[in-house]
């Protein structure tokens, strides 16, 4: 019962020191994903009813503290962080590409079938169907690395929210290459080039295990408290 109090205690401490985000959501990039995913965000959090449901520990990395992609890098760079396992996939032949997922359906749908389970929880069941045909959204990027002989070995889809972009799906062949890390890090380094938004956030920050948090960490990934605000629905107010 102490530990559990103490454990209680210890994280309300964390919340409180957070800092603080404000992320948008712009409805003129794409009405119907943009409303239904703030929606999501900010209903009543599942367990926790007085917050929102991604309002706090929101793992985000603000792009705008680098002055460049390079920037990036060099501060992850150190070894066993994101960007040592970043140079790993590229010494290793590894290359990162804006794919067509139509023209990789049976890869993506073995990449997704390539382990019962990620992170302690089986896979979800809309990984386990093989998708015959991909449909883009509009607000969306979709990316790949490909190994030497131009297989595919990880995929990302990226959503462009407002004033920050989405982690959406991020899924991989689990090897020591330092493949997941690559991806990020080139996308990272591609929205920081761009300057079109001003925060990357890949989920949640305390749900996720502690070898999910310690990969965030080396990426530059940290827990954020979060504001959201819809823009161009002047009768949705923001929620914190």
């Amino acid at each position: 019962m102490l530990s559990q109090i103490r454990r209680l205690w210890d994280l309300l401490i964390a919340i409180a020191k957070l800092p603080h985000a404000h992320l948008e959501f712009d409805m003129a990039l794409a009405p119907a994903e943009v409303s239904a995913t703030y929606r999501n965000f900010t209903r009543r959090h599942p367990r926790y009813r007085i917050i929102g449901n991604k309002t706090i520990g929101a793992a985000l990395l603000d792009t705008g503290q680098f002055a460049s992609g390079a920037h990036y890098r060099d501060a992850i760079g150190e070894r066993n962080w994101g960007g040592f396992f970043a140079r790993r996939a590229v010494a290793r032949g590894y290359q990162f590409t804006r794919i067509d997922r139509n023209r990789y359906v049976d890869a993506i749908h073995a990449i997704n079938q390539s382990m019962p389970e990620r992170q302690g929880r089986p896979m979800a069941a809309g990984y386990q169907d093989r998708v015959a045909h991909y449909t883009d959204r509009e607000n969306f990027r979709y990316f790949g690395v490909l190994d030497a002989s131009g297989k595919l070995v990880a995929y990302c889809e990226l959503g462009i929210y407002g004033n920050f972009a989405l982690f959406s799906r991020l899924l991989g062949y689990r090897n020591n290459d330092g493949v997941m890390h690559f991806m990020i890090v080139e996308i990272v380094s591609m929205l920081i080039a761009e300057r079109s938004v001003r925060y990357a956030m890949y989920d949640t920050w305390f749900g996720a295990s502690a070898g999910l948090q310690r990969f965030k960490t080396i990426l530059g990934f940290k827990p954020y408290r979060v504001r959201y605000a819809l823009l161009g629905v002047a009768s949705l107010c923001p929620v914190t």
